[in-house]
Parts: structure tokens; sequence; C-alpha cells
């Protein structure tokens, strides 16, 4: 595994499609990440760790996009400019990281047996958090049954 730590462009596979991305035309990069997130989110087989990694990547795009999201890694992601994603790709990139941590996705597999491996889960629910957060638990009831 090319990888050297647990965020979205730690890895030589994230790290490579962000200079895809830098290279593409502007009015590429959004049909190159929706692409991504398409391949992992539809995939009804066996997830590639190759194909997981890109769509965490562009999943993290997307999460920078989101009023309550984070940058993405300076160093290893884009440096060209993005457009603006249209709302679907927040859920698409929530079915994507869904796919990525199922039991059919080798990246998962991977995770599964590092010592990082519960840190980078973590980080995949806290990206995918941002884009649909969890309901908080409910502490009384509206009305009686």
């Amino acid at each position: 595994m090319g990888t050297w730590d647990i965020g979205p462009f730690d890895n030589d596979t994230a790290a490579d499609f962000a200079g895809d991305l830098d290279e593409a035309a502007v009015e590429k990069r959004e049909s190159m990440i929706r692409g991504v997130l398409k391949r992992a989110a539809d995939r009804a087989g066996f997830l590639d760790a190759p194909d997981a990694e890109r769509a965490v990547a562009a999943a993290a795009l997307v999460v920078a996009q989101h009023p309550d999201g984070e940058p993405v890694c300076a160093n290893y992601g884009p440096s060209e400019p993005l457009p603006e994603f249209p709302a679907d790709l927040r859920t698409l990139a929530i079915d994507a990281l869904d796919q990525v941590v199922c039991e059919l996705s080798e990246l998962a597999e991977l995770w599964g047996d590092a010592e990082n491996g519960p840190k980078w889960r973590q980080d995949i629910t806290r990206l995918r958090d941002v884009l649909d957060p969890p309901t908080p638990p409910q502490d009384e009831a509206f009305f009686d049954i």
C-alpha cells in the first residue's frame, strides 16, 4: 500500500488523482470527481483499493465545499481551483464512502489489518458525517404511546 497516513490524500493513488485534476481543464474537473464517486458508489461487487482511495479523495473535495467541511491537504490535494459542485455530489459521495468501508472493499480490508485502521475508519466517518450528520439521540418523547 503506497500510503503514508490516514488522510484522504495521504496515499499515492489519491495524490496522483489530485495531479490529474490539476492537469485537467477546469470544466472537466467536476465530471472527473463525479466519475470516481459513481464508480465506487455503483459497485455491486468487490471494490478495489485504488478505486476506493480515489473515491475517498473525491469525497473529501466535496466535503471541503460543504459549510461544515474542512479544506483538503494542501500538500497532496489539488492545487488548482475546483468549480462549485452541485448538491447531488454530496449524496453520491455518501454512497461512495459507504462502499469504501463495506466488507466488499479491499481498502477497508487493508486498513482492517493496519495499526491505524480504527483512526482511518474514524476519518471516513468524519467525512461522511459532514455530508449526512447523524441524528442526535432523543431524550424525551414528544407524545405518549
